[in-house]
């Protein structure tokens, strides 16, 4: 674990929580798999390797209070369960994705062209927008080249 885990560490400390063994756990997996955008199932199933005694209850509500404290943020993929990657304190948007809707690999898309958009969308609209989010679906090169 990393510079990371030591300000969610803070973060948490902060806001008055301790940093339990099983807290820990969850966010070990969630640093460790940082890349695979992991739903509730599959971050019960990393740490119960370790921890057979945690419940999925604890995992439940342990990401509850990350989401709340902006430690990770939810994402929605369309595919019947949330999503959760550790939130980037660096980053004032967050990232886009690409979903191949044959395997439903994710892809992150680090460009972010939206910034000019976003300007004129202000001004013309007298709105001030404060993040957004955006999904590409289609097909990785992996399953484009199987169809071939």
């Amino acid at each position: 674990m990393d510079t990371n885990f030591n300000s969610i560490k803070n973060k948490l400390q902060s806001n008055g929580y301790k940093l339990t063994t099983q807290r820990r756990a969850i966010l070990k997996a969630m640093i460790e798999n940082q890349e695979d955008h992991l739903s509730i199932d599959e971050i019960y199933n990393i740490v119960r390797k370790e921890y057979p005694e945690l419940g999925i209850a604890t995992v439940y509500r342990t990401l509850q209070l990350f989401e709340k404290l902006d430690i990770v943020y939810k994402l929605n993929f369309d595919d019947g369960c949330s999503r959760f990657e550790l939130s980037s304190e660096s980053d004032s948007h967050h990232h886009h994705h690409l979903i191949c809707l044959k395997c439903g690999k994710v892809t992150e898309v680090k460009i972010d062209l939206l910034e000019a958009l976003e300007g004129e969308i202000e001004r013309e609209g007298q709105f001030t927008i404060v993040d957004h989010n955006v999904k590409f679906y289609g097909y990785c090169s992996d399953c484009k080249n199987k169809s071939l």
